[in-house]
């Protein structure tokens, strides 16, 4: 996720602040590089890695905890660089027309979000599948990729002048279904670890929704306020999907908790907003739409305010030595930590007072005993199909895959390319929407 320009402090001036696919890791990055934070312990923000090679960075992505992270640089904004940071090596890298406004992982697929494209590599051998052309304006490169095991779903901007979502399945390169979630454009999404729930939220920041996957039924929708509009940072699930937090640029993070509502509700029916819930469903009958619609969101489950606000953020929810935290990184680099009730709500008590990332930390694994980094062949390859032909009698090389397989969150495990450069530039499969 791109955060806004960076920090006060000299040589700490952050690009982007991002977790990882679990919340097992957080990727800063700075005008001096990047940086990789383990997220086990809340006392202490313990560093497995510090990159000073590439400046600049506005793009830090981690593949869940892997040693495989994916780069951008503002020296070269269209250009994606992976490397294996403990082996100290550049796995391979890619060009693309035009700045690359987000990247995401999964592991199956790596997704490159232009403004007006899309392209979709298989992340086992970084090969360019499918490119998808002619997407509705998204300056802000928004984009979600499920991390189920079962499925890959990807979740963008159907439009520039609405809320419509495209579920697109990047396994079977083949779009699922239109959400036309909200009235005004898109500012966030997100899908459950599942891959069964995607929540969204708008320019206006008032309304969050939740819709079912693949089918795109309307299960939810949560009020974050009615006093003004908001710019929506980040939405994110819990683990087992009962929980959605959502930060923005004002001081409050906000916590919905996602209760079923009816006779099969079970011990949902116990909570305050639950209860509410169901006696303004079943008064939706007899009230105007717009009235009843308004009646019928749930408020926040639980609230964290923020130290410090202005500072664009990203958020999570993710269980820390067996209590459920909420953990809120800013683009400042700061990291909250919040304990949350998962029975009761309320205000949620600061666990970790968030302090600023220091620049100076110990010499990662990387640095110490990495091993002789391989030479990059400078050979360009202008364009890929999907069955892995080449353009203009140019041949793509060979890979050999470890039988059975292959675990890339496993840090003896990463995808088993060659080093090469590639241009995406001029793929041979288009898809035209």
């Amino acid at each position: 996720m791109e955060s806004a320009d960076g920090a006060n402090e000299p040589g700490l001036r952050l690009g982007c602040v991002a977790f990882n696919q679990d919340s097992t890791s957080l990727a800063l990055g700075t005008r001096a590089g990047y940086q990789l934070f383990s997220l086990t312990l809340v006392e202490e923000l313990d560093c497995v890695h510090k990159s000073a090679d590439t400046p600049g960075i506005y793009i830090a992505e981690r593949l869940f905890s892997s040693s495989l992270v994916v780069v951008v640089s503002s020296n070269e904004p269209q250009r994606m660089h992976i490397y294996h940071f403990r082996k100290g090596t550049e796995i391979c890298s890619y060009s693309y027309p035009h700045r690359i406004l987000s990247i995401k992982l999964n592991r199956q697929r790596l997704v490159v979000c232009l403004q007006e494209s899309i392209y979709i590599h298989n992340i086992k051998d970084m090969k360019l599948l499918q490119t998808l052309f002619n997407t509705p304006s998204n300056p802000s490169g928004l984009c979600a990729l499920s991390v189920s095991q079962s499925s890959s779903y990807l979740a963008y901007p159907g439009s520039a002048t609405d809320g419509e979502v495209i579920v697109y399945d990047t396994n079977s390169m083949s779009s699922l279904t239109k959400i036309p979630a909200h009235d005004s454009p898109l500012a966030a999404l997100a899908f459950s670890a599942s891959a069964t729930n995607l929540a969204s939220a708008s320019e206006r920041g008032t309304v969050i929704r939740v819709f079912s996957v693949p089918e795109g039924q309307r299960l939810f929708e949560f009020r974050r306020g009615m006093k003004r509009y908001v710019s929506i940072n980040c939405l994110c699930f819990s683990p087992d999907g009962h929980f959605l937090c959502a930060s923005s640029n004002t001081e409050t993070v906000h916590v919905f908790k996602l209760d079923p509502l009816g006779p099969s509700g079970g011990d949902g029916a116990a909570t305050w907003t639950a209860y509410v819930g169901k006696m303004f469903s079943a008064a939706s009958s007899y009230l105007p739409a717009q009235v009843s619609g308004v009646m019928s969101q749930d408020r926040a489950f639980a609230t964290a305010h923020l130290l410090s606000t202005g500072q664009r953020n990203v958020c999570t929810l993710v269980p820390i030595q067996k209590l459920l935290r909420l953990l809120v990184a800013t683009a400042d680099g700061q990291l909250f930590i919040y304990d949350v009730d998962p029975q009761d709500g309320g205000e949620c008590r600061l666990a970790h007072k968030g302090s600023k990332v220091s620049a100076q930390v110990s010499p990662s694994y990387a640095e110490t005993a990495a091993l002789p980094a391989s030479s990059v062949v400078a050979a360009t390859l202008t364009g890929y199909s999907e069955d892995g032909g080449a353009k203009k009698g140019e041949v793509i090389p060979e890979h050999e895959f470890a039988t059975g397989p292959v675990r890339l969150d496993d840090e003896n495990e990463f995808p088993p390319v060659n080093i090469f450069c590639r241009s995406a530039k001029e793929p041979n499969k288009q898809q035209r929407l």
